[in-house]
């Protein structure tokens, strides 16, 4: 047990301090810059009182970063990943917890894995499937001599093909798979009495009933934990969206801040720049928020 005394206090409040200072400082430049004129911004040093044109600027970035239209693809991006994961992990989850199939742990392991392979070390392989979502299916089909042999008896031959690029579906459906959610889900689900998936097998309570009426119910604090979790990693998705959309319609909110760095050629409106980063980021702000009581009971274990 730590003593609490009053030179520890002071000297843990201190170290708080310091480390709120600078994390917040970046933010509280971007706030400065965002309601100042161009010509205060380009000042050196620049000025710390905040100015009144925040409103002003904002609207510069959103007409200028085409927000709008960029807006829905964050949202719609955001979203899809958001349940696609949640569906995803907590249906595989509780396959593994609740169906006595061969290898259940080697399958659990092999998920747990891939914690340790980043979107990055695997984007080429999932590029090359996002350009052609049935191609590992075609490939079987060819080398089981299918191809061949429906040709053969009715001359059709089979390509199948789905191009994800440019679509929703790209932007979403090859992030759906979840390690980290599988695991908290797990997690969960192993704390739930047995004697309860017995009372709802006598029940008469058939596997996805008990999981929809009575599993997802129980998980509602787990599921409202990564929920924020899940919101903030598809809002601020980045490099994903920038390989699989070449149409300027498709583009995000993340990938639009592009468009308000000034160029060589271009006034320096920082201040612009800084108004739209600003829209950007107040999204995942309100839904850590607004759902922070939430979280935090779902990461000490949530309610049973």
């Amino acid at each position: 047990m730590i003593e609490r005394t009053p030179i520890l206090n002071a000297v843990t409040h201190t170290i708080l301090g310091v480390g709120l200072l600078v994390m917040c400082f970046p933010l509280v430049i971007a706030f400065v810059a965002a309601t100042l004129p161009y010509e205060a911004v380009i000042d050196v040093p620049m000025t710390l009182i905040p100015g009144g044109q925040l409103l002003e600027n904002a609207v510069k970035a959103w007409e200028r970063g085409e927000f709008a239209t960029q807006g829905v693809n964050s949202v719609i991006m955001t979203l899809g990943i958001l349940f696609g994961k949640i569906a995803c992990a907590s249906l595989t989850a509780f396959a593994i917890c609740y169906f006595n199939f061969r290898f259940r742990m080697l399958a659990f392991w092999l998920i747990f894995i891939t914690l340790m392979l980043p979107l990055e070390v695997r984007i080429v392989p999932t590029y090359e499937v996002a350009g052609n979502a049935l191609l590992p299916l075609q490939q079987l089909l060819d080398v089981l001599w299918l191809t061949d042999l429906v040709a053969w008896l009715s001359g059709v031959e089979i390509a199948l093909e789905w191009n994800l690029l440019d679509t929703y579906w790209g932007l979403t459906l090859p992030l759906f798979a979840s390690a980290t959610a599988t695991f908290l889900f797990r997690q969960f689900f192993l704390t739930i009495p047995e004697e309860l998936a017995e009372a709802a097998k006598m029940d008469g309570a058939g596997p996805l009933r008990f999981f929809f009426q009575i599993l997802l119910p129980l998980s509602k604090t787990n599921i409202a934990a990564l929920s924020v979790i899940m919101f903030v990693f598809g809002w601020n998705q980045y490099l994903w969206p920038l390989l699989i959309t070449t149409d300027p319609e498709m583009r995000t909110l993340v990938m639009g801040l592009e468009n308000l760095i000034p160029s060589e050629d271009e006034l320096p409106e920082w201040n612009v720049a800084m108004a739209g980063t600003l829209m950007v980021m107040l999204p995942p702000i309100v839904v850590v928020l607004v759902l922070q009581r939430w979280f935090v009971r779902g990461l000490l274990g949530g309610e049973k």
